[in-house]
This record gives C-alpha cells, sequence and structure tokens, in this order.
C-alpha cells in the first residue's frame, strides 16, 4: 500500500455554500491573551479530548528542532504554564536554549495558535502546588521515571513506581527537585482559522520584548 492510499484526499468545497462566520467577530479582542481565553473556552466545550494539549518545540544542541505534545497547565497575562522533568530532553533543551514555541490544534473548531517566546521556571511554590493537585500515581510516576533515559523493559519501570510506593507508604509524596514548570512569555502569538480553499483567517499580535504594546497584523494564508 501506498500513501497515496492513506492519506485523505485535499477537500472540496461547495462554491455557492454560505461563507463562514464573520472574522470581525472570530477575531473581536484587542488583546491576544482575551482571544486566547476565549478560543480556549470554546475549544474546552467542542474537544473530545485535551483541549489543552500543545505541541512544544525546542532546539538540542546541534540546532535540530525537536517537538512534543505537553499539556497547558495554566495561563494569564505572563504567559503560558507547563510541567515536567528537567533531565527530560526537552529540559535540558530548555536549559540550553531556554526559548520554545507551542502550537494548539482545535480540530473540531478547525483552529488553531502558534506561540513563540523565552521560556522562564515557574517558582518552587508554583510548581509545589500544582505537583499536589496531581493523582497520587502520577505524582509517585514522576519520582519513578528517569525521563527520555534508556529503560530496558516495562517491569524496570513498574519496580521504581513500586519502590516509591513503599517509601512514600500513606504519606504524602512531595514533589521531586527534578519536576518543575516552565513560562512561556510570547513575543508572538498567531491565531488561525479555516477557510474554504485554503484561503485561511490568519491574525498575528507581535511585540518587541515582554511588557512592550503588542502590534496586531492580518496576513495572508
Amino acid at each position: 500500500m501506498s500513501g497515496d492510499d492513506l492519506i485523505p484526499p485535499s477537500p472540496s468545497y461547495d462554491p455557492l455554500a454560505p461563507p463562514p462566520p464573520d472574522d470581525a467577530a472570530l477575531f473581536a479582542e484587542a488583546e491576544p491573551f482575551a482571544l486566547f481565553e476565549r478560543w480556549f473556552k470554546e475549544a474546552k466545550a467542542k474537544e473530545p479530548n485535551d483541549p489543552n494539549g500543545m505541541a512544544l518545540a525546542t532546539v538540542d544542541a546541534s540546532g535540530a528542532p525537536d517537538v512534543r505534545m505537553v499539556l497547558l497547565k495554566d495561563f494569564d497575562a505572563a504567559g503560558f504554564v507547563f510541567y515536567s522533568n528537567a533531565e527530560s530532553a526537552k529540559g535540558r533543551q530548555l536549559e540550553a536554549n531556554p526559548s520554545a514555541a507551542l502550537c494548539f490544534h482545535w480540530k473540531s473548531l478547525r483552529r488553531q495558535v502558534r506561540v513563540r517566546g523565552p521560556v522562564s521556571f515557574v517558582s518552587g511554590e508554583e510548581a509545589d502546588a500544582y505537583f499536589q493537585t496531581r493523582d497520587r500515581g502520577a505524582r509517585l510516576g514522576a519520582w519513578a521515571s528517569e525521563q527520555s533515559r534508556p529503560l530496558p523493559d516495562r517491569l524496570a519501570l513498574e519496580k521504581r513506581v513500586a519502590e516509591f510506593a513503599l517509601k512514600f507508604g500513606l504519606g504524602e509524596i512531595p514533589r521531586p527537585p527534578h519536576w518543575i514548570g516552565w513560562r512561556l512569555a510570547p513575543l508572538q502569538i498567531e491565531f488561525w482559522r479555516d477557510r474554504p480553499f485554503r484561503l485561511h483567517d490568519r491574525l498575528v499580535f507581535e511585540r518587541e520584548s515582554v511588557g512592550r504594546p503588542w502590534v496586531k497584523t492580518r496576513l495572508f494564508p
């Protein structure tokens, strides 16, 4: 079977069909975080799984890009927050080059949001507070997993989980020192909406540095 047999064909559109809703209403907000919040609420109501899922792109030591899915855990005017193991591939890459890009894709809404900017650590207090909201099994997993490093087999991981479960018993499971959070402070946020015939809507907010005013621009699709 060839790739041509697996890849869906390009979509076709009825030229007489009514146009999508007015983009003036879709892009009404003058500030990107307010617009993101509205789109995110709509995605939360529509997406069947993980509306807070986002692709996180970093760069390795050779300059090659690396990307994986993570979960957004907080956002406000300061930026977008996610958590992971600082000793993982992403953690090492962010330590060497503290800048990243995010991409949210909400298939049910036919929209995406792209974000780029510098990354910094969240406070220890903020990470502690979020860690304690995680399921107990996930907290044990944060101790047990040597993320991104070679694993002999599944049994080796399960043994480590059992060892930490025995260690902590029924008591509190503290946050591991290597389990931290990052905040991406955007310098660019692009909002994209699907339109027929690949004539999509694109609106980008950009600023020279954190704290500077946003500049709002429409882009060709």
